[in-house]
Order: C-alpha cells, then sequence, then structure tokens
C-alpha cells in the first residue's frame, strides 16, 4: 500500500525544470505570421501541445531575454499547436525574427 507522508507540503516538493526546446519547436513562416512580427511586435511559433500558456510565456522570455505581455494559442486542425506572443513595447520582434532565420 502506498504512503503519503502528510508532512510534506507542495511547496517542498522540487519542480523539474522545463528546456525552453522542448516547448518552442520551431517559427510559423507563414506571409501572415511575418506580418505579425512586423506590424504587431509578435512572434509565432509552433510548440509542443502538451504544454500550457504559462509554460510556454516562461519558455520565450528565457531563451529570447524578452518580456512577452500575451500568449495566445490555437490548436491547428492537423493538431499542432501554435504561439502567438505579444512582446513588450520596449523589444522588437523583428531582431528575434532574424535570430531564428525567419526574414
Amino acid at each position: 500500500m502506498f504512503m503519503v507522508d502528510k508532512n510534506v507540503r507542495k511547496e517542498d516538493v522540487p519542480v523539474k525544470s522545463i528546456e525552453p526546446w522542448d516547448v518552442i519547436l520551431y517559427p510559423h513562416l507563414a506571409e501572415k505570421s511575418m506580418n505579425m512580427v512586423e506590424i504587431e511586435n509578435k512572434l509565432v511559433l509552433m510548440v509542443n501541445r502538451k504544454y500550457k500558456k504559462k509554460d510556454i510565456k516562461d519558455a520565450i522570455e528565457r531563451q529570447f531575454n524578452v518580456k512577452v505581455t500575451d500568449i495566445k494559442t490555437i490548436v491547428t486542425t492537423k493538431g499542432k499547436k501554435r504561439a502567438i506572443a505579444k512582446l513588450a513595447p520596449d523589444y522588437n520582434a523583428s531582431d528575434i525574427a532574424s535570430q531564428l532565420g525567419m526574414m
């Protein structure tokens, strides 16, 4: 029988660190995505479907050293998950897109 120690708090259990490239798969390279980068200061990335918005936001912020103000996710009809990340005005999505080879 499995015994649970009632003295262990949730805060005491170590949290597994998520690597950013486990979450972020690749950039989305459609023409509409390029317009979002240039005009709206948003990054469009394909992400691993099992991660939540908070995980995606943390991965983008850690990987690219930026501040993300908003995340929207879409699951396509093919079962892939796309994340649209709105960056803070202090950061430029075009710089990150060029780092990723999108532009």
